[in-house]
């Protein structure tokens, strides 16, 4: 199996996958690019626009395995676990699967674009409206997605949406009450056992302990889970990949603000 993945800083949807392929052991080859220079858009062996620009996280991950290309966090950390032949990322039981999934859905339709909005303005904003504008009209050319280029534009711009700020906020605080519920009957891990379902939370809500620190000021549990995360050996080998000094301050346009509340 030739196989090459894309990414970006270990944050976010680079981070899950980053972590996933540590906890499954298998040998790909692994190539960071810069995301806010647009480089995921102009992929060495990647020409379909699904998976370069069309995918619903916006700058994630794309993994090439024998010429075709792959996105998406959640089925990418799927797709290692199953190649490795069951890493023990996902239940066997049929019902704790189905169960993981739907909340990995609510992680990356509800929280995902949140904290990417929010950590874009914090961090990435300054950095995409200092391109020059020719460099820039070049980068946003390359984007096959209205949205995501929208997006792109937005912060280009300097351009914000109060409401959509104070939305985003509101949905990092319903994230981590429902990872106080969930842990709330001692369990160390989502799921109870250790699977996907905590690799994509912790992946979209640890940077957000560093931008909304006031949100987990009554989430003991939660912030103890973030720690635990934190700790194992797959997250901690993701990490080590950065070239920043704060990879989880590093954002770069992911996924769409999701218009049904």
């Amino acid at each position: 199996m030739s196989a090459v993945l894309y990414h970006g800083q270990p944050n976010g949807a680079s981070l899950t996958v980053l972590a996933a392929l540590e906890e499954a052991g298998l040998s790909v080859e692994c190539r960071p690019v810069d995301l806010l220079a647009g480089e995921r858009h102009a992929l060495t062996g990647v020409t379909e626009a699904i998976a370069l620009d069309l995918g619903v996280e916006g700058e994630g991950p794309v993994l090439l395995v024998d010429g075709e290309a792959m996105t998406e966090s959640v089925f990418l950390a799927q797709y290692f676990d199953e190649a490795a032949g069951g890493a023990g990322l996902q239940p066997a039981d049929a019902y704790a699967r189905w169960e993981m999934m739907m909340w990995c859905r609510q992680i990356t339709e509800r929280l995902s674009p949140a904290a990417a909005l929010l950590g874009n303005l914090a961090t990435s904003q300054a950095v995409v409206a200092a391109i020059p504008d020719d460099d820039f009209n070049a980068l946003a050319t390359r984007i096959v997605s209205d949205d995501l280029r929208h997006r792109w534009q937005a912060l280009h711009d300097g351009a914000s949406d109060c409401a959509q700020i104070a939305d985003s906020e509101t949905k990092i605080t319903t994230a981590i009450d429902r990872c106080e519920k969930q842990l709330g009957d001692g369990r160390d891990w989502l799921m109870g056992s250790f699977s996907i379902a905590d690799l994509v939370t912790f992946s979209w809500l640890a940077g957000m302990r560093l931008l909304r620190p006031q949100a987990f000021q009554d989430a003991a549990l939660t912030t103890a889970w973030l720690d635990r995360v934190a700790a194992r050996p797959s997250v901690l080998a993701a990490l080590a990949r950065a070239t920043v000094a704060e990879p989880l301050r590093a954002w770069a346009p992911g996924p769409e603000i999701n218009r049904w509340g």
